[in-house]
């Protein structure tokens, strides 16, 4: 599905013309990819992950509006990015962005932002403790996705605990646990959305 945009700040106005076009895709969708270019987010989230030869989900993080993602970024042979709300996205050709220094930069901008995500999610990976991988998830999502509310700072997609489970290499099971166990704590809670909100303890 196709929308004309409204006018946004994510790029200078010659790299942004008010009628590029912006492709919906829902909640859940996979998203098509191209070596002969890439997305920007407009709107939403998307999350981005790779598979082990065993097909167990890797998440690599998430894209937020203003950033890039596509084949073109990655050397990764399996590479997948799913549509975490309904997202609104920009189709950027490769000739386009090696024809505009401008927008090269602006791509190079993004994909620093991203890498330092992922190293992030690496980070995170070396814990041994599920509790502390999971708690280091959270405040990662707080500081790169959190929205701040009366209650706390509450994360802005609906995260299943089957995502935070593959985003820290563990079971859906043992999430929902812990989740639990930090509601009691009053670490978090759960809005009538089923959003995440992270309390400022």
């Amino acid at each position: 599905m196709l929308l004309t945009p409204q006018p946004i700040d994510l790029l200078s106005p010659e790299e942004s013309p008010e009628n590029r076009r912006l492709h919906l895709y829902h909640r859940g969708e996979n998203i098509p990819l191209d070596e002969g270019g890439v997305w920007q987010v407009y709107r939403g989230l998307v999350q981005v992950s790779t598979a082990h030869a065993s097909g167990e989900e890797v998440i690599l993080g998430w894209a937020t509006p203003a950033t890039f993602f596509g084949l073109w970024l990655t050397r990764l042979e399996f590479y997948e990015a799913n549509a975490l709300s309904d997202v609104y996205l920009r189709w950027f050709p490769l000739s386009e962005i090696q024809n505009s220094p401008s927008l090269t930069q602006t791509v190079s901008d993004s994909v620093t932002r991203r890498l330092r995500q992922t190293e992030a999610i690496l980070a995170i990976a070396g814990y041994r403790r599920v509790e502390d991988r999971l708690t280091r998830l959270l405040s990662l999502l707080k500081a790169d996705l959190g929205q701040v509310t009366e209650a706390g700072i509450r994360l802005p997609v609906r995260f299943t605990h089957q995502n935070l489970a593959n985003a820290i290499g563990t079971t859906r099971v043992t999430v929902t646990r812990l989740l639990g166990k930090l509601q009691r704590s009053g670490c978090i809670q759960i809005d009538r959305d089923r959003h995440i909100i992270i309390h400022n303890h």
